[in-house]
């Protein structure tokens, strides 16, 4: 009998021995370091709760079988470097970066630790991979392909308002994408029989500014494109347009809401819950240079009546026939 006490002793007392810590130490939580480009979470809007709600539809528990160690640079050059370096260094299994702004400086702070990006317009553009289908590297991700929507969206936005003549582009002369934004929104603007013209903002001090200006050379209609301060002062910027009788058509839902008159793109909160897709994929032995960088398949229409009734304007009903969704 003492025998078989000591024998359950000895074997409880295995449990808990050093090479059992050790062996439970070993199966490490996890961590995802997430660089945003707002200030917060509340200003990554939808944004940040698709991307959580990712990671928990895929069965993850944050805290118990994950850890998101998020960082909000708000638009600042030097915190996205800072912040980028900060999440590298403290040893994440995987950085995301989220919009066209994070995702080059988190390229920049690592060579081993796969990166995957969210809501990029032009990935090669922004020399962020190599090839879409075979990124290579360490960096895949997914675009929203804003871009390659300039001519739709003004297209649309001709149709909407028949007598469209002059149209502008509000671009942030900070964005790298700022130069390849403007050459096709004017090639397309011509293309339509439209006189297009670029105005260009370095900080949001400048927008008032701005938007008088746009009335006294009579714009009509102005379009925005995916850009982190674009987002971030995007009630700013529909309030601007509003009050100067400018008809704003933007890029995505959360853009829309903030008060434009229409807007043509992906589904951005859709796309941030994909990444959780990857960063999974990546945890589980796979490399980001085989995982090729999603292309949006599915795009929304949504037309705004109430900012249609505010600017005195008519929406063809044709038109109202073939939005995804109208806003009374």
């Amino acid at each position: 009998m003492r025998r078989r006490v000591f024998i359950k002793a000895g074997l409880a007392l295995a449990a808990f021995s050093p090479l059992s810590v050790r062996a439970q130490q070993s199966q490490k939580i996890p961590r995802i370091g997430v660089l945003w480009h707002a200030g917060s979470a509340e200003g990554e809007g939808s944004n940040f709760p698709a991307l959580v709600k990712g990671f928990t539809d895929l069965g993850y528990v944050e805290g118990r079988t994950i850890v998101l160690d998020h960082r909000f640079p708000n638009e600042v050059p030097a915190q996205f470097e800072r912040m980028a370096a900060e999440l590298v260094a403290s040893g994440v299994d995987v950085l995301i970066a989220v919009g066209a702004n994070a995702a080059p400086y988190a390229k920049a702070a690592t060579t081993s630790i796969p990166v995957v990006f969210a809501l990029v317009p032009d990935p090669l553009g922004a020399n962020l991979v190599k090839s879409l289908a075979r990124p290579e590297a360490n960096v895949t991700g997914f675009s929203n392909a804003a871009s390659d929507l300039v001519g739709k969206r003004l297209e649309l936005l001709k149709e909407l308002v028949p007598d469209l003549s002059r149209v502008a582009l509000l671009v942030n002369s900070n964005s790298k994408l700022a130069t390849s934004y403007s050459e096709g929104f004017e090639a397309a603007a011509s293309n339509l029989g439209l006189s297009g013209a670029t105005f260009r903002w370095l900080k949001p001090e400048d927008l008032e500014s701005i938007f008088a200006a746009m009335k006294t050379a009579g714009i009509q209609a102005l379009m925005i494109n995916p850009d982190g301060w674009a987002f971030t002062y995007r009630a700013a910027i529909s309030k601007l347009a509003l009050a100067n009788g400018i008809i704003l058509s933007s890029w995505s839902r959360q853009t829309f809401d903030a008060g434009a008159f229409m807007a043509y793109g992906v589904n951005h909160d859709a796309i941030c819950r994909r990444v959780a897709v990857y960063v999974d994929k990546l945890l589980k032995g796979a490399k980001p240079g085989d995982l090729p960088v999603e292309q949006p398949t599915k795009f929304e229409f949504l037309i705004s009546l109430r900012a249609a009734r505010a600017l005195g304007r008519e929406v063809p009903p044709g038109m109202l026939s073939r939005a995804d969704e109208v806003v009374e």
